[in-house]
């Protein structure tokens, strides 16, 4: 580690001790915390990680998962009820209004591009202040977890959650899809504290939980082209490869495979999606870093890291907040099986959503830097950002365009998700920093990361609003060219 980069480092570490102390202070006053987190699997890790923190010193609070945060969203929970109030996985993008609007002490645990300049009442830890990358190299439960650290070494064990919270937010784009920077620190934590276990697989939903075949049809990053949610496919693809699916009349799972019988699944893979017009090269994705959490049961989709995450994002994308939030401290059993369902429930909504993109390519708008899919009236608002990640990691459109994907609010308003590539950010293209601009400008909320970001803005300005969008992407890649 360089040394300017060990400066910032310690730097971020020592406002971390901060927000430890803070907290620990008003946990031994008896004081009311209020947790208020983004409802994906990043933020409802991050709500775990710090209430399994805060139920280890006894303190009271009170935990609530939301799907955004802004000023109507701030109007509706009563902020001033609380001694302390700590934002996790949002905030950084409202720190001019959060500063006028906190009356009393607050905590800002986030990795989003910050906007604005927090007041007296905030402690603000983001690592983008430090130089670190919030999109790639520490998420939310990762800062949280440091915090958590930093209160009591007990919660060493917490590191397994914060690795589920960066998975759940993509960030394992390291080599052969690994965590890496200020993630790969935590993953040490997690390894050293026997919560975490790394091993190189094919990297499929329910290497351990499900037939090879029904993880295959799940696994949707990548997403394969005519196998993703394809189960009867995805079992002629499997037995046609020369793999015994059954022994002894029990499905044979991934990890059952030997390592010439994975060769021979993947190489069948690449036939078939290179049949389907897309780049063999997409199926490579499926080799990388499996995260194995060891302290969890055999057969269980916490075991695995990638599968935990996607149980979370599934209880928030549901509305089941609660659910995860349960799981993540620790409830199994009903709990487990409930929220199982909810993630079949959710699985099934969004193969309906994809059939629905590919069926309707007229709602598919192509501008010169971005696509638009017109998802109004049919897709759920709160599935945007997972119909865009797809569709981003499909390889079925141009990598130097930005997808969009749209939905109509409950309020009326429009709300936009947004993915880029990693092509498109080296070429200088900030998702993030571009919607903040915009919406600011329309009357509306935006921000993000480079990679993705969302929005809100009035439907009345939807026109003029993508239209600008594309120009200022356009923009970027003209310049750079």
């Amino acid at each position: 580690m360089a040394n300017a980069e060990r400066r910032s480092l310690n730097s971020l570490m020592a406002l971390v001790s901060e927000a430890a102390q803070l907290i620990s202070e008003e946990a031994g006053k008896g004081s009311q915390i209020l947790v208020l987190s983004h409802f994906d699997a990043d933020g409802l890790a991050a709500a775990g990680i710090l209430g399994s923190a805060l139920r280890r010193l006894k303190s009271s609070m009170h935990i609530r998962a939301v799907d955004g945060l802004d000023e109507e969203t701030l109007g509706q929970i009563p902020i001033d009820s609380s001694d302390l109030l700590v934002f996790a996985d949002f905030g950084s993008g409202l720190l001019d209004v959060l500063s006028k609007k906190m009356m009393r002490k607050a905590i800002i645990l986030d990795h989003h591009q910050p906007v604005g300049t927090p007041g007296d009442k905030i402690l603000h830890v983001n690592p983008h202040t430090f130089g670190f990358d919030g999109a790639t190299e520490i998420s939310a439960a990762g800062v949280t977890y440091l915090v958590a650290r930093a209160l009591d070494t007990r919660n060493l064990d917490l590191s397994a959650l914060a690795v589920v919270g960066a998975v759940g937010d993509m960030q394992d784009r390291g080599e052969k899809r690994s965590l890496h920077g200020l993630n790969s620190m935590i993953v040490e934590d997690g390894v050293k504290a026997g919560s975490v276990k790394l091993d190189r697989d094919l990297v499929l939903y329910g290497r351990e939980t499900r037939p090879i075949h029904r993880a295959l049809a799940y696994t949707s990053n990548p997403f394969l082209p005519g196998l993703s949610s394809q189960e009867d496919k995805c079992l002629a693809l499997v037995t046609s490869a020369g793999i015994v699916v059954k022994q002894d009349e029990r499905w044979r799972t991934l990890a059952d495979l030997r390592d010439e019988e994975k060769q021979n699944l993947l190489s069948a893979i690449i036939r078939a999606v290179t049949s389907k017009g897309v780049a063999g090269k997409i199926a490579l994705n499926l080799i990388g870093t499996a995260y194995t959490l060891p302290k969890e049961e055999r057969g269980v989709p916490t075991r695995d890291a990638r599968e935990f995450s996607s149980l979370l994002n599934a209880c928030g994308r549901m509305n089941r907040q609660g659910l995860a939030i349960s799981i993540c401290l620790g409830e199994r059993g009903q709990t487990m099986d409930e929220a199982q369902e909810v993630l079949a429930e959710y699985r099934k909504a969004v193969a309906q959503h994809m059939t629905w993109v590919t069926e309707t390519p007229e709602r598919v708008e192509e501008l010169t830097g971005i696509y638009v899919i017109h998802g109004e009236g049919t897709i759920d608002e709160n599935m945007t950002g997972t119909i865009s990640t797809i569709l981003v990691s499909s390889g079925t459109f141009n990598p130097m365009k930005a997808v969009l994907v749209l939905a109509k609010t409950k309020e009326g308003e429009l709300k936009i998700s947004a993915r880029g590539t990693e092509q498109l950010v080296t070429s200088g293209v900030n998702l993030g920093k571009i919607l903040q601009e915009l919406t600011s400008k329309h009357k509306g909320s935006g921000g993000g990361h480079d990679i993705a970001a969302g929005a809100n803005i009035p439907v009345e300005c939807e026109k003029e609003f993508f239209k600008e969008l594309d120009e200022a992407i356009s923009q970027v890649l003209k310049v750079r060219i």
